[in-house]
């Protein structure tokens, strides 16, 4: 047995890792049909006007303003139709004193007309047409230019590209745009008794769980996720298995984190790298490590189930995503009630999983092996380090998965 040396503060085991997690600087480009979600990696400045030339907002006639004015119900205006223009088509002729084109919207607007006349203000009568309301010039026309100018800028590096900002690149003519990569996350689940989903188990054995719950936390999250495989209890397996996953750009083991005669991690990145801590004041989770090992930041997660997944949430998703040029998670909360007294645990900062019923907080958490803790719950409430007891009904906030 290797007793834990002192246990970090959670706060503080935050604070390591955020100062040693950078975003990746690799840079790619892809089709703009496959960047929604990416993160813009270049300015993009604007080539040409959108629209590009001033178009009709609405069926109707293109006019000059003033040939209305003063029209009304019983007083219409009436002006002559000269001819009409479709969207996609280019007018052929001028709207002259006392005449109009027929214009469909998002057509071209014709020269010498400055407003539209909406259709059902009008009506059409042996190529004239009555007009029963004035229009004031620019009236129903979206002029070249409105929504983007030449020469301005309209997205900046770092944005996330959502279906709008995609569509400000189409507006553009871009086809493809230059993204940051997706940090490549190595996820290697250790211990002889882990076995692989799918394969026929042994007594003694279990499923593989954590290598997938991960890959899950970071594929939401805008990392490339890759199961590197079982690294079995030998020192020397490990220790290679870890050089060979550091061409990655993070490594996540499961296992072997804790103190046990054959939890070996210690002893591997002891001789790999530099361990930044081992163990936090948390409860799941105590048994977590966080290392460099040449330039590369390793992150230890305990082999429990619930552990492993309560601790990717609180340090692996912000990680992958500062990695990846995302902003931190907007983390959702509710207001409820506890449902029932729990314990606290001195000393260590608690993750309580939780299932709302209600107002109610339920507590779900069973034991840290236990993976319907997490699968059962709706979210998490925190229970500080001096808290011993927390009694029913006390007014807490969940934080939702």
């Amino acid at each position: 047995m290797k007793p834990f040396g002192a246990l970090l503060p959670f706060e503080e085991a935050k604070r390591v890792v955020d100062e040693n997690i950078k975003p990746v600087t690799g840079v790619e480009t892809v089709g703009i049909d496959d960047a929604a979600g990416r993160v813009l990696a270049e300015d993009i400045v604007a080539t040409i006007y959108s629209p590009p030339f001033a178009r009709a907002a609405m069926d109707g006639y293109a006019v000059r303003a003033r040939d209305t004015f003063g029209a009304g119900q019983r007083s219409p205006r009436v002006l002559r139709v000269v001819g009409e223009v479709h969207a996609g088509g280019t007018p052929q002729q001028r709207v002259n004193a006392g005449e109009c084109i027929q214009i469909a919207t998002g057509a071209m607007m014709p020269k010498g007309a400055d407003a539209v006349v909406m259709v059902e203000d009008t009506e059409a009568e042996n190529g004239r047409v009555k007009v029963f309301k004035s229009v004031y010039p620019r009236a129903n026309v979206a002029q070249k230019g409105e929504d983007i100018r030449k020469g301005d800028p309209v997205l900046s590096q770092g944005f996330v590209l959502d279906a709008g900002r995609i569509g400000v690149l189409a507006s553009q003519g871009i086809r493809k745009c230059k993204v940051y990569e997706k940090p490549k996350v190595a996820i290697m689940p250790t211990g002889e008794e882990v076995v692989e989903v799918g394969r026929r188990l042994k007594p003694g054995q279990v499923y593989d769980i954590n290598s997938h719950t991960i890959t899950s936390v970071v594929k939401e999250n805008g990392g490339v996720p890759l199961r590197v495989g079982i690294a079995g209890d030998d020192l020397d397996e490990l220790k290679s298995a870890i050089s060979g996953a550091l061409e990655n750009d993070l490594v996540v083991i499961s296992g072997g984190s804790s103190v046990g005669e054959r939890d070996l991690l210690i002893d591997a990145l002891q001789d790999l790298g530099e361990i930044l801590f081992h163990g936090i004041q948390v409860k799941p989770g105590k048994p977590t490590i966080f290392a460099m090992v040449q330039g590369k930041p390793l992150m230890g997660m305990p082999g429990y189930p619930t552990s492993c997944l309560i601790n990717a949430y609180l340090f692996l998703l912000p990680a992958v995503r500062t990695m990846a040029h995302l902003p931190p998670r907007r983390g959702e909360s509710v207001e409820a009630r506890l449902a029932r007294r729990v314990p606290g645990s001195v000393g260590r900062k608690q993750f309580l999983t939780v299932k709302l019923e209600g107002d109610e907080a339920v507590p779900v958490f069973k034991e840290s092996g236990a993976i319907t803790s997490v699968a059962e719950a709706d979210g998490y409430i925190e229970i500080a380090e001096n808290i011993d007891l927390l009694e029913k009904g006390e007014p807490v906030t969940v934080t939702l998965f």
